[in-house]
């Protein structure tokens, strides 16, 4: 990029442009885990700014990428030698219809700003899991959080979107307007542009029960048949998820449920934990009543080596032959973390083609996380891949924000075929030449 090109740049824009020279440089070349030497970073203001980046990649060829939260566990919020766009600055989140709780967020705003927000006028949005994911990233991949069997996933509560495309245009798409992109945002990822601004639909929400109930470790297959059961019959207010802890070399982890009932009758949400705390002998729980805003966890720092190494699957049936091959499985990876997020009730009765986000039919998500170094992962790589293989007779399908790599074989689960074919026919319309690239990628029709 030669001094009249970026003195172009600067000119056009409000926000700030951040180069390698610069002290603001090491602090926002890097994300989440990941590393990266881009030759520019790209702090957006507003939309204006937004087009003016765009533009600007598009024209010097640079390679792309887009940030809201940071929080990809693949690295697409930076790169070597291109471009980062920087959306934390648009962060705004406004209520624009009380009547119908209709709230404008900005892409970069973080959950917990969301949910504190909207908690002083008694709304929220089934978000993510940690105070400080990013919206764009969780909204566009879809976004499983503690109201998900409730209310779907979040990416369910959009109504409109506005998106810089790769031509630098800015475009407002709803059901209504650019319908086909609208379709293609909810599950797609950053395929098609960069989205600023999100319209979406908040639901009367006040306290919630929330906590999580322990049971010791050699009970564990038992108690998952158990908790399975009852939440085949449980109210779509309880949201619940299962969790076996990593041991490093020491004795079993006890099974943790967490659990989040989001009904407005406290007596009702009593008996549908109840028995939740009678699955097994019960060590301990902490269910208590909190504001939604409180659910959200505050993520610890990782040691400077880690990179946890993430995979996921969905399963139509958790039935007793995978719970077993699950916690069989589990006791032999001593770094690896397992986590049985329940589904159904609102989420399953979303149409399958309604969003570019698929699986609905899915009656649990399975989820992996080996803790430590990229060295680390080595030692145990041939037990991990042999864990996820006993698992596949059950499992299909993958959700794209809790992965760590972007092969195609992650693209091809994400996307099955005719959701690919008819996210590429988005993608040619908006993207021909592939400029958003740094995702779990669509290649445009041809």
């Amino acid at each position: 990029m030669n001094t009249a090109t970026m003195t172009a740049l600067r000119v056009s824009m409000t926000g700030q442009i951040v180069l390698p020279e610069d002290e603001a440089y090491e602090r926002l070349r890097n994300t989440f885990v990941h590393t990266g030497t881009p030759a520019i970073v790209v702090r957006c203001h507003d939309i204006e700014d937004v087009q003016c980046a765009v533009r600007h990649a598009r024209d010097n060829a640079l390679v792309l990428s887009i940030r809201s939260g940071g929080h990809s566990g693949v690295g697409f919020g930076t790169n070597d030698g291109g471009m980062v766009i920087d959306l934390s600055p648009i962060d705004d989140v406004e209520v624009v219809d009380a009547q119908q709780h209709i709230v404008r967020i900005g892409t970069g705003a973080q959950w917990i700003d969301v949910a504190t927000t909207l908690g002083t006028h008694g709304v929220a949005i089934s978000s993510g899991d940690t105070t400080t994911v990013g919206v764009g990233g969780l909204l566009l991949g879809g976004g499983i959080g503690w109201m998900v069997r409730r209310y779907g996933l979040a990416l369910d509560t959009l109504l409109a979107a506005e998106v810089v495309t790769a031509d630098g245009q800015a475009l407002r798409a709803s059901r209504d307007e650019h319908a086909d992109l609208f379709w293609g945002l909810r599950g797609g990822g950053g395929n098609f542009g960069v989205v600023t601004t999100f319209e979406v639909a908040a639901q009367p929400v006040g306290q919630v029960l929330f906590g999580t109930v322990t049971y010791p470790a050699h009970e564990t297959a038992a108690v998952l048949r158990r908790w399975r059961d009852h939440m085949r019959t449980a109210p779509d207010d309880i949201t619940t998820t299962a969790r076996m802890f990593p041991t490093f070399g020491g004795p079993p982890a006890p099974l943790i449920i967490a659990v989040c009932y989001a009904g407005d009758d406290v007596e009702a949400g009593t008996q549908a934990i109840a028995p939740l705390l009678d699955l097994g002998d019960m060590v301990e729980q902490d269910i208590r009543r909190m504001p939604y805003a409180d659910v959200l966890d505050a993520p610890g720092e990782l040691p400077p080596a880690w990179r946890p190494w993430v995979r996921n699957r969905f399963a139509r049936d958790l039935s007793d032959d995978l719970i077993d091959t699950i916690t069989t499985g589990a006791g032999t990876i001593g770094s690896m973390f397992v986590e049985i997020r329940g589904l159904g009730g609102h989420f399953g009765r979303v149409p399958r083609d309604a969003t570019a986000f698929v699986h609905r039919d899915s009656e649990v998500m399975i989820t992996t996380a080996l803790l430590g170094s990229p060295d680390d992962h080595q030692r145990v790589a041939s037990e991990f891949e042999a864990f996820w293989r006993a698992l596949s007779p059950w499992t299909a399908g993958a959700y794209g924000n809790f992965l760590s790599t972007a092969d195609e074989e992650d693209i091809a689960s994400v996307y099955p075929p005719d959701t690919y074919r008819r996210l590429a026919a988005v993608k040619r319309t908006y993207d021909p030449d592939n400029l958003f690239n740094q995702n779990h990628n669509i290649r445009p029709a041809r």
